[in-house]
């Protein structure tokens, strides 16, 4: 893959904008994401300092369920945007930044929760999400 831009880029305006959009989604996802780790872990804090207990609600909010379905929508999306600009634009950053992001997001989801959690998944969106914006960008210069 080149780094710079690629002439092949012969998509057409139709796939162009799905893909913008997707990728569009990724970078919300992505910030929805961080929001829930930083705003979970907080609330947990919060309400034991406070001494009282999470109930249903907070159980289901850290669920490990959550955060493994955040990460296959993370591949899947990553996969159908970063990936498919990758092969037709022929940009590499787009590409690696993403691998790298979804990379820190598997290590996170591996590990327990907290501290350490919050902050691999937070840097693994924001990667995840730059990947989303250089592929727009690389994308739209192929036009």
């Amino acid at each position: 893959m080149k780094s710079s831009h690629s002439s092949s880029c012969r998509h057409g305006a139709a796939d162009r904008n799905a893909r913008s959009r997707l990728d569009r989604v990724g970078i919300l996802l992505s910030g929805a994401c961080a929001v829930h780790c930083v705003a979970g872990l907080a609330l947990v804090g919060l309400l034991s300092l406070g001494g009282l207990g999470l109930g249903a609600g907070g159980r289901w909010l850290m669920a490990p369920e959550i955060h493994e379905y955040g990460l296959v929508a993370a591949i899947v999306v990553g996969v159908l945007t970063i990936g498919l600009g990758a092969m037709r634009h022929g940009h590499v950053w787009p590409l690696l930044l993403g691998a790298v992001g979804i990379g820190l997001m598997a290590v996170a989801v591996a590990g327990p929760h907290g501290a350490t959690e919050a902050v691999l998944t937070v840097a693994g969106v924001a990667v995840l999400a730059a990947g989303h914006l250089l592929n727009i960008r690389a994308c739209s210069a192929a036009r």
